[in-house]
């Protein structure tokens, strides 16, 4: 068994932050949940479980730092109001 740390690559750039989360939206969408109350689980516990796995949500949604993702999100809300 080994105890090794495994790395994982994370999201940084902005826009991919954006297709990512936009694809996670429309996964969740397709499978019947509600995304905005899916999303806010995740993000409030980082539990992936609250993301469908279905077309690979879940692993990207798990690609980006949390703090990044909520920065992004205050980011856009506040942009779009300007």
């Amino acid at each position: 068994m080994e105890d090794a740390t495994r790395p994982f690559n994370t999201v940084s750039n902005r826009m991919q932050i954006r297709e990512i989360l936009s694809s996670v939206y429309d996964s969740l969408v397709l499978k019947g949940y509600n995304p905005v109350n899916q999303l806010v689980g995740y993000i409030l516990s980082e539990d992936p479980t609250y993301i469908t796995n279905y077309n690979n949500a879940r692993s990207l949604i798990c690609r980006i730092d949390r703090d990044e993702l909520l920065q992004e999100l205050v980011r856009s809300y506040l942009e779009k109001d300007e």
